[in-house]
């Protein structure tokens, strides 16, 4: 399996997207996604994301980190 690699918020934002995810709020740096049939996300809109919390955010997106790699 390929390693994560370490993004910004709006390069993981821009990929959920893609999975039909829709930003619904932000409050502060913290930016909520929705997506029908799905867990709510919340996405740290930070320059550079842990690849710890990036494997926990495709966790709660049920993404596996192939997919997701695809998506990029």
């Amino acid at each position: 399996m390929p390693e994560l690699p370490i993004l910004s918020g709006k390069e993981i934002i821009k990929a959920l997207q893609k999975l039909n995810y829709k930003i619904v709020r932000q409050r502060g740096s913290h930016i909520r996604l929705h997506c029908i049939g799905k867990k709510p996300i919340t996405i740290p809109n930070y320059k550079s994301i842990d690849r710890s919390l990036l494997h926990k955010i495709l966790r709660d997106a049920q993404i596996s980190d192939d997919n997701f790699l695809k998506l990029l």
